[in-house]
């Protein structure tokens, strides 16, 4: 399996493990889940599997709570069972990176439990305590992002600790280099074990300021405000996080993971990074070889229409990267709504029209692809009901925002088994929507037509196309939901079109193009004398003759 740079050109498949495939009728989902699909995930002609945390933890954040680095959670199975999970992937040549979170732990971890114990043991300094002001509120106006301040008072220390989500997930004091000693540990640990990589939860909260300063407050413009999960403005978007986290000192601690992950061969780091400037951070914690190989912004996590959002993202990334930045592109994961429900046709046809002119503009853009499970079936967002939520930020967010739920919800193997063939459990974790029944792996397979038939086949022609795998990108237009660049390479140049609308676009045919078809996108262009109309939802993609 060795190619250096493997990762660059990849397409990783993340797996949400609560989610993907139950083996012993709990209504969760397991590693040996994970390993009975390898032959299915391998199909899709992906290159790499991300898998969502499954270590051991009180599950209070779904296993972004550690409490033991080293331990699978018994309801995800057992060390054994990622053995053959990994044993399998890498027969089918696919390769895996797991979550590796490092900015903090569950408040039921041993180095907590310990440090929490009294101001002189030997990790008391191991999270960030801080005494509390004279009349006792919190250290500064640090806040949460899951709401709240991010200060929660101890009363056996007699200090607060820092949290960055949870009030169950204290903040490592990653300052200390006992700490990034113990961290540099866990890490090795898995490469040990054989993995090909890691993805860095939340890696720029890794480091915070240590006078605890203040945040400054950020300007918001009300009446235009968006964002992807909820309608108005949390207290967390009203500060300049520039104390709390994206410190620059993190990017020494950066450099120690690269260093030990070089050690073994064809390893590969993706940081994800989210900020009020996650794009230019990206661009540097990439900056050097010996930084992280590459980054996951939120860019395009949050995008639901419009070519120009989408231009701008990869142009900016690009002005602030040297030679050796490298970013990651995503439409959805396990944080975000799932991009077919955003700004969604109002019919089912042309949901799945856009779910595949999604997938072709994901997986051309210049970079490393993430596809979230569920995305090559063109499933859309779950409306999970308040009583059945399982998510504390979209509990706390509730009604403006369901939160995360809705794209968790199980998979969809089998419509004519119990649980769509997710489970053999009277109950699942999170319901199954009827909806996301219609769209199951079963019925998909035996339609031609379909996303994941499509997915397929558009995944194994981009293999052979050496101007998306390696070329240079440079964008032509970007104007409503007309979306053009070119992929060139020495003297290979592709065209590459999207209409992101329901509306047929007409293009001039200024260039001798040789329109490629053959890969399910047969449909998508009408070729004239001297135009292209783009129908809706339509992919063109053309060699420069």
């Amino acid at each position: 399996m060795s190619k250096k740079d493997w990762w660059k050109d990849a397409i990783f498949y993340q797996i949400y493990p609560k989610s993907f495939k139950d083996t012993n009728a709990d209504g969760i989902g397991n590693l040996q889940g994970i390993k009975e699909k390898i032959p299915y995930i391998a199909s899709l002609g992906v290159d790499a599997i991300w898998i969502s945390p499954f270590y051991k933890s009180p599950m209070k954040d779904f296993g972004y709570d550690v409490a033991n680095y080293r331990e699978v959670d018994p309801i995800f199975g057992n060390l054994e069972d990622f053995d053959l999970m990994l044993k399998e992937a890498h027969s089918y040549n696919l390769r895996v990176i797991i979550d590796m979170v490092l900015s903090h732990t569950s408040d039921m971890h041993a180095w907590f439990k310990e440090s929490r114990q009294n101001k002189t043991n030997p990790k008391s300094n191991w999270y960030i305590w801080a005494n509390p002001k004279e009349d006792g509120t919190p250290p500064n106006n640090w806040l949460s992002v899951f709401g709240g301040t991010a200060w929660e008072y101890d009363c056996k220390r007699g200090q607060y600790y820092m949290h960055s989500f949870l009030k169950e997930q204290p903040d490592l004091n990653i300052r200390n280099e006992e700490v990034q000693e113990a961290l540099l540990n866990e890490v090795e640990f898995w490469l040990k074990r054989g993995v090909d990589g890691f993805r860095l939860d939340a890696v720029n909260h890794c480091m915070h300021d240590d006078k605890l300063r203040d945040n400054p407050p950020k300007k918001i413009d009300w009446d235009n405000f968006k964002h992807c999960q909820y309608k108005n403005p949390c207290p967390y978007d009203m500060q300049h996080h520039i104390y709390d986290k994206s410190r620059p000192e993190n990017l020494e601690f950066m450099t120690k993971l690269r260093k030990l992950t070089d050690k073994y061969k064809d390893k590969m780091m993706v940081a994800e990074i989210g900020g009020d400037d996650c794009i230019k951070l990206s661009a540097e914690y990439t900056a050097t070889k010996d930084r992280i190989h590459t980054a996951y912004n939120f860019a395009l996590l949050g995008w639901s229409d419009g070519a120009e959002e989408i231009k701008n993202a990869v142009e900016e990334f690009f002005s602030y990267a040297d030679d050796y930045s490298w970013p990651a592109w995503a439409f959805s994961n396990h944080d975000f709504v799932r991009v077919a429900s955003r700004n969604a046709p109002s019919n089912s046809e042309n949901i799945a029209k856009r779910a595949k002119m999604l997938i072709a503009l994901l997986c051309s853009l210049r970079g490393t692809i993430y596809l979230y499970q569920g995305e090559e079936l063109g499933l859309t967002e779950a409306d999970v009901p308040f009583e059945l939520m399982q998510d504390p930020f979209g509990i706390f967010l509730y009604p403006d925002s369901k939160g995360r739920d809705g794209c968790r919800t199980p998979m969809v193997w089998d419509s004519k088994k119990l649980n769509a063939g997710f489970s053999r459990a009277k109950k699942t974790w999170l319901p199954i929507p009827k909806e996301h029944k219609k769209l199951a792996v079963n019925i998909q397979e035996q339609d031609s037509q379909s996303t994941l038939n499509f997915t397929r086949k558009f995944l194994k022609w981009r293999k052979k196309q050496i101007e998306i795998l390696k070329g240079d990108i440079e964008f032509i237009k970007a104007e409503d939901n007309l979306l053009i660049f070119t992929r060139k390479l020495n003297n290979c140049k592709l065209l590459c079109a999207f209409n992101l609308g329901d509306s047929c676009i007409s293009m001039d045919k200024k260039d001798k193009l040789d329109i490629l078809v053959g890969y399910g996108l047969e449909n998508s262009v009408l070729d004239n004398k001297n135009k292209i109309e783009l129908l809706p939802f339509g992919v063109l993609f053309a060699k420069f003759i």
